[in-house]
């Protein structure tokens, strides 16, 4: 059983994470990964809206008519995001308005109704709990990446400190959406390259 869990969490992580191998979830990928800031609090509310879906919906799954699984995977995702979304208004809410609706929208992430239909619907809750951690810190580890490159070779910063100093010119169009498909496709190539020779 410990092998099991160990796999449905490994795979998020590398051979099936969401946003380099199975390239979903690319909205909040190219919009907030501007700033490693921005980058991990969406990595992290994503994660958290993945979990306690996963936990939910895999509880209650045998509960859950055939006929509205669509629609009432979408009211649990969606109670789970309103209470993110509060929650960031009220605890941090710099974050929250330079996330703004990108927020809201993890409702309709591919990553999070994916998973939902894909495994938690089919599985066991122990089983559910190690793949929406795998996932989400898959999510979240790209996410973070991508945000630290572009913010590194944008402003010459990390979290918003300096790290490059005043002789560093940056590049404009790292912090630009432009700079963000860039960044992406490098790493996926670099993920199908290493693919290739771990074959």
């Amino acid at each position: 059983m410990l092998k099991k869990l160990f796999v449905d969490f490994k795979n998020g992580l590398w051979r099936e994470n969401p946003i380099i191998v199975l390239v979903i979830g690319m909205c909040p990928t190219l919009a907030v990964t501007n700033t490693v800031e921005n980058g991990l609090a969406m990595g992290i509310a994503t994660s958290f809206v993945l979990l306690s879906s996963e936990i939910v919906i895999s509880t209650f799954k045998n509960y859950i008519p055939n006929n509205v699984r669509i629609p009432s995977f979408i009211l649990i995702i969606a109670t789970f995001v309103t209470f993110t979304d509060y929650f960031l208004k009220a605890f941090f809410p710099d974050i929250a308005a330079s996330l703004s609706l990108f927020i809201p929208l993890i409702v309709v992430n591919c990553l999070i109704l994916g998973r939902q239909e894909a495994f938690a619907s089919k599985n066991p809750t122990h089983r559910a709990i190690a793949d929406a951690l795998g996932m989400g810190l898959g999510f979240t580890w790209v996410l973070v990446l991508l945000s630290a490159v572009r913010e590194l070779l944008g402003m010459g910063s990390i979290f918003g400190i300096e790290i490059l100093g005043s002789w560093y010119q940056p590049m404009v169009i790292m912090v630009l959406p432009a700079g963000a498909f860039i960044s992406l496709g490098i790493l996926v190539g670099l993920m199908n390259y290493l693919k290739r020779r771990g074959n």
